[in-house]
């Protein structure tokens, strides 16, 4: 494992605290249970959904894909911007939206039942 899962903890300091689990040949981050990002080859996806895809698309921050019998599967996992890594406000404002969206998908899914 390379450092950059390790390293996520510090860049979301000033969000709390996260957790991170391997699955699937990456890692969920979380917060408060949550998933809310994804890690897949080194590279932090965050959570998104109706409500917050526009904020990563005026960015051009592109959806996590995977191949799935032979055809794209995108996720609703959007790659996370590069100031997070520098700018702990930016990371703290990024995984506040991620998070939000996962909140949105959690109340969803019990609605469903």
């Amino acid at each position: 494992m390379s450092d950059f899962v390790p390293y996520l903890h510090e860049v979301f300091r000033a969000f709390g605290t996260i957790s991170t689990t391997r699955m699937f040949g990456g890692h969920g981050v979380y917060h408060d249970g949550l998933m809310f990002g994804l890690v897949a080859d080194d590279v932090l996806y965050l959570k998104a959904d109706d409500e917050s895809r526009q904020a990563f698309a005026e960015r051009g921050l592109e959806p996590f894909e995977y191949v799935k019998n032979g055809k794209p599967m995108k996720m609703s996992y959007c790659m996370a911007p590069e100031e997070i890594y520098e700018d702990e406000n930016a990371a703290r404002e990024w995984a506040a939206l991620a998070f939000a969206a996962a909140m949105r998908g959690k109340k969803k899914s019990k609605k469903r039942r």
